[in-house]
């Protein structure tokens, strides 16, 4: 008896598919935020049925990305370590914004479309997470004494946040090329903390970082 043929190579056909479509959103998005999915469809190089296969409309579209932007961030963020082996609060924020920026420019526009398309509640609970983890250190810091106590840590955290943002658009207009310690350091220094030191924080934990990659 023949064996009917094998469906996994049309499976895996249909997972490329809808990467790329995502891939391809993502950057075309990032162009133009009023593009078209049929647009979308054509710069993906598949047929508008199968981007309709995928994602039946515009809102499905971004909430998928939405989705990956989630879980991009959340795994970005550290680990958060037991009370007895905790860093000084500026290392543990120079860490979480290097983390951060490795998927903050993947997402920067994603943000505005899902505020605008999907709502600011939609954004909130993406965000959740990594505004919590920001936050918890920076109240850390500032009962340490690392971080200065003119704001709140929430408000801190917020503006921090924005500032952020604000450098990476910078970053997508070409008036800043950074990896994230530029940025790092200068939210240190917004946060409280001498210049010098936290050019050495940061530098230390980026330099840790590039010898676990090389390794």
């Amino acid at each position: 008896m023949t064996k009917p043929p094998a469906r996994v190579p049309q499976r895996s056909n249909a997972r490329s598919n809808r990467e790329r479509i995502l891939a391809t959103a993502r950057r075309e998005l990032g162009r133009n935020p009023d593009i078209t999915l049929e647009e979308i469809a054509r710069a993906s190089g598949v047929v508008r049925r199968t981007l309709f296969g995928h994602f039946p409309g515009r809102e499905a579209l971004l909430e998928a990305l939405a989705e990956e932007g989630s879980q991009a961030l959340k795994s970005a963020l550290p680990a958060e370590p037991e009370p007895a082996e905790r860093e000084s609060a500026d290392r543990a924020f120079a860490r979480f914004v290097l983390s951060m920026w490795t998927v903050g420019d993947r997402y920067r526009l994603l943000l505005a479309l899902t505020r605008r398309d999907l709502g600011v509640e939609r954004v909130a609970e993406i965000l959740a997470p990594a505004r919590r983890a920001a936050a918890a250190i920076l109240d850390r810091g500032q009962r340490e004494g690392v971080f200065h106590t003119q704001l709140p840590a929430a408000v801190l955290s917020a503006g921090l946040e924005a500032m952020t943002v604000a450098l990476l658009e910078e970053v997508n207009t070409g008036e800043l090329e950074d990896d994230g310690t530029h940025v790092a350091v200068a939210a240190l220094i917004a946060a409280g903390v001498p210049e010098k030191q936290a050019r050495d924080v940061v530098d230390e934990i980026a330099g840790a970082a590039r010898t676990v990659t090389d390794d």
